[in-house]
């Protein structure tokens, strides 16, 4: 489905959006490098227009590819990861601002949350950084990949990226999942400090993979006071005066239909951890029949209704991992060592671009697809390429 233009202003939408990038970070990542950072730049607006790696882009535009990776590693591994953060923390705090501005019934509305989630990258490519071996139940075989740990931030029913870290899928010490998660979560809170904007105050949400005691306390001491973690069936808890793993628990706890709040079969209980101590549990039925519960780490314990509220916004971060790999195609740019974040700052720009475009009122109603077979059909890129290459020239 192709959606019609209805005026001169949806023709230039891509303009405007693609000028901001270029407006707000061209002075702060230049490092007299015009060309390098016009190469992310075109690089992920190629994206639209089905052009998912450096040798496509060059093969479009009839250049030698060796140029476009050349320029890619004129950024060190510090400034890649600085401008993907910097790029994801600066969106991020232009969607909140005038929502925090707003009251309370306004800002529960938006469902501003943090989501953690750690996804699979397979990749074909054996000397890259970070890459190891699993068995793919997709593939039905052994296959190369990377683990990306990420921070989501959900607002108004979107997923916004804030941090995103690759790293090893096992080892010690610097490759800890939860000391990587609080590092980066001490990265971001600095860095929307510097917006003006607290996060510690969003609730966040954590895969059962980051159960612990100690991450508890440490996500306490940075100040967040909301904490939901989906719990694991082996966990034991107290509930009244029987004691058994959740497993079991599952088959006796009463589902409650038709809750305030809830739109789930649920049931909120209290509970003694051996490991946490006294603590919430939260049960909710899916349509599939299938019970899952979730641990309320929060300082002050909260309602069943407002855990589950938290809740419904941690499957964006799904949602995200998914557009990463089907419509912007992560797998496809393969670049090795430190061009690992060369191409992950590029799919990054390149959602954001379209997360920015969506935002608007003439693409509100439409898939992020859509809105890509629209400037795939609508627009010329190398005429578009012809109007704003060395644009950033007439902003320094």
């Amino acid at each position: 489905m192709l959606i019609n233009l209805k005026s001169e202003e949806d023709i230039y939408m891509l303009d405007k959006e693609f000028r901001w990038f270029f407006i707000t970070f061209g002075k702060e990542f230049l490092q007299n490098n015009i060309e390098a950072f016009e190469t992310l730049m075109f690089l992920s607006l190629a994206h639209f227009f089905g052009l998912y790696n450096p040798k496509e882009f060059a093969d479009y535009l009839n250049i030698p590819f060796q140029h476009l990776y050349g320029q890619l590693k004129e950024f060190s591994l510090y400034r890649l990861k600085k401008m993907l953060t910097r790029f994801m923390v600066r969106q991020a705090a232009e969607q909140l601002r005038p929502i925090l501005e707003k009251s309370d019934a306004t800002r529960s509305r938006a469902g501003i949350s943090l989501s953690v989630d750690n996804s699979v990258i397979d990749r074909v490519g054996r000397m890259i950084r970070c890459t190891y071996n699993w068995y793919s139940g997709r593939w039905k075989k052994v296959v190369s990949g990377n683990d990306l740990l990420g921070i989501v931030m959900t607002v108004n029913g979107i997923a916004l990226p804030l941090n995103l870290l690759f790293c090893s899928k096992q080892g010690r010490a610097n490759t800890d999942k939860p000391s990587l998660l609080i590092s980066m979560l001490k990265c971001l809170i600095e860095e929307f400090a510097a917006e003006g904007i607290d996060i510690t105050s969003f609730p966040i949400t954590l895969d059962s993979w980051f159960v612990s005691e100690d991450l508890k306390q440490e996500l306490i001491t940075l100040g967040f006071e909301k904490i939901v973690v989906a719990g694991k069936s082996n966990y034991v808890f107290k509930i009244k005066n029987k004691k058994q793993k959740v497993s079991g628990w599952k088959k006796e706890i009463v589902m409650i239909s038709g809750q305030w709040g809830i739109d789930v079969p649920s049931c909120r209980v209290k509970a003694q951890s051996p490991t946490f101590g006294e603590v919430v549990l939260f049960f909710f039925e899916k349509s599939t029949t299938k019970i899952f519960y979730l641990i309320d780490f929060s300082a002050s314990p909260m309602r069943g209704a407002e855990i589950w509220h938290i809740w419904k916004q941690h499957h964006l971060i799904e949602h995200f991992w998914k557009l990463l790999k089907s419509v912007f195609k992560i797998k496809s740019m393969q670049l090795q060592g430190d061009g690992l974040y060369a191409a992950l700052l590029i799919k990054v720009i390149s959602y954001l671009l379209a997360i920015r475009l969506k935002s608007r009122k003439a693409f509100s109603k439409y898939t992020l697809i859509q809105i890509i077979r629209k400037i795939r059909s609508e627009y010329d890129l190398k005429k578009f390429i012809n109007e704003h290459f060395h644009q950033t020239n007439s902003t320094t």
